[in-house]
């Protein structure tokens, strides 16, 4: 045995908990990639898929679900955001899949898949299913939040679980060890001690290892599918080239106050809540500007606070506002018109419809103001700008100059992401392939040259 050998049997493998099938079986409507994804996930059992929005991951969502019902017999549950509920059991009739029974306790639950959604997840005997799926599972990002742990709980001992997300947080690492631990691969903390170092004095914060960049990447890419396009993995698929982005920033005039020369920028969290609050008839007279100038197209309104959507409400003649407080039914019937082009200017926050929801139908979107959260920027853009919009899209951002900051804020986790993205790419698409193409761990292939003979006192 060489020394190479040698390191290469102390690589950490994913042990594939998942069975065989037949690639003949899987949607015919199905891309190769996809094919190839959902071939590779059975043969896991438990994995992650993070893709691109609109790169298909409810398709294979509930082929998989399909599967494993169809090898098991057991049942499946899918959670997701209330949002994505109705649009999930429409795409398996669109593909001709499985029916999805919607439910929201466990005495709704069929023999088959069923879904529901983050809310209401909690009513269920989590033991009595098969498999689980988490689609948007950025949920787990905080380890220390109630809802991880509880997920983590409720799970532990399903033999079957898919995790289904876009985007992670810029240089969130640690939203991987969560969901590692959900997957069982392998604890949060035995991530923390393989893979990171403390951040200098800062105990709770953690970095790569210098030396072990690559190999963290690599044993990701054994569990967890990554890349934002599929011809990033070589795949040469026409219909995967998204439309021109286009981002305006309307920035409205704030009053110099008296121990002011000029115009500060707000820094505390308190301040900037003031000048929000100080600016808000100017922003959502700047959005009422700008849906006047082209009435007749579809109007995607984002807002962080009751008063700024009850406001908009107000101005914009024909909206349909959707607040937290709303009826779940409300809710969603209101995501499913407005993909259908049945509402043409909807006021809601991220929160509510800021993930998952499949808007290809909307090029034009608005951000009455900003939080400081690049993850909810990121999936909200993402509802409207995603494979299958056939339009150019335009975003409007409307800030203060005092909310300069969080614009500031913004860009700079865009430019981290962007740059976490590449790195991953480059660094997980040997294994990746290896992976999703061949249904195989990436081993050092014993070639035996000499036959072996036994001694003869044996």
């Amino acid at each position: 045995m060489t020394y190479e050998e040698f390191l290469k049997g102390k690589e950490l493998k994913t042990i594939e908990a998942g069975f065989d099938i037949d690639r003949d079986e899987i949607c015919p409507m199905a891309f190769e990639f996809q094919k190839d994804i959902i071939q590779w996930a059975c043969k896991k059992g438990k994995s992650a898929v993070l893709i691109g929005c609109g790169c298909g991951k409810t398709m294979i969502a509930l082929s998989w679900s399909e599967f494993v019902h169809n090898h098991t017999g057991g049942d499946v549950l899918i959670i997701s955001p209330l949002s994505v509920v109705e649009q999930t059991k429409r795409e398996s009739e669109k593909f001709n899949l499985m029916p999805v029974n919607i439910c929201r306790t466990q005495e709704d639950v069929k023999p088959g898949i069923n879904i529901t959604n983050y809310e209401m997840a909690e009513h269920f005997d989590h033991e009595h299913f098969i498999a689980v799926v988490l689609d948007e599972a950025s949920i787990l990002k905080s380890f220390t939040s109630k809802t991880t742990v509880n997920f983590i709980q409720w799970f532990n001992r399903t033999p079957y679980k898919l995790l289904l997300s876009a985007t992670l947080a810029p240089n969130t690492y640690l939203e991987y060890g969560n969901s590692a631990e959900f997957l069982g691969i392998m604890s949060r903390t035995e991530m923390l001690a393989t893979y990171f170092v403390h951040d200098g004095g800062r105990t709770s914060e953690w970095r790569l290892k210098k030396a072990a960049k690559k190999a963290f990447w690599e044993w990701l890419a054994t569990w967890a599918v990554y890349f934002e396009n599929p011809n990033e993995l070589d795949y040469q698929i026409d219909g995967f080239d998204l439309p021109s982005l286009n981002i305006h920033t309307i920035i409205t005039k704030s009053e110099v106050k008296e121990d002011e020369l000029v115009v500060i920028a707000a820094e505390t969290l308190e301040e900037r809540r003031t000048a929000r609050k100080e600016s808000m008839e100017d922003r959502t007279d700047k959005v009422l500007e700008l849906i006047n100038k082209e009435p007749n197209e579809q109007w995607l309104c984002w807002v962080d606070y009751n008063d700024e959507s009850s406001m908009l409400r107000k101005k914009i003649k024909g909206c349909v506002e959707v607040k937290g407080s709303d009826d779940p039914d409300f809710k969603a019937k209101a995501s499913i018109d407005f993909a259908n082009k049945d509402i043409r200017y909807l006021v809601s926050k991220p929160s509510i419809f800021g993930f998952g929801s499949n808007w290809q139908s909307c090029h034009k979107m608005i951000f009455c103001g900003l939080s400081d959260s690049m993850e909810r920027f990121y999936q909200s853009v993402r509802r409207c700008w995603r494979f299958g919009q056939e339009r150019n899209v335009d975003v409007y951002i409307i800030m203060s100059e005092r909310e300069i900051n969080i614009l500031n804020n913004i860009k700079k986790k865009e430019a981290q992401l962007e740059e976490m993205q590449r790195q991953m790419t480059a660094l997980m698409k040997e294994v990746t392939l290896s992976e999703i193409r061949h249904t195989t761990r990436i081993t050092t292939t014993y070639n035996p040259q000499i036959e072996m003979e036994l001694p003869k006192w044996a």
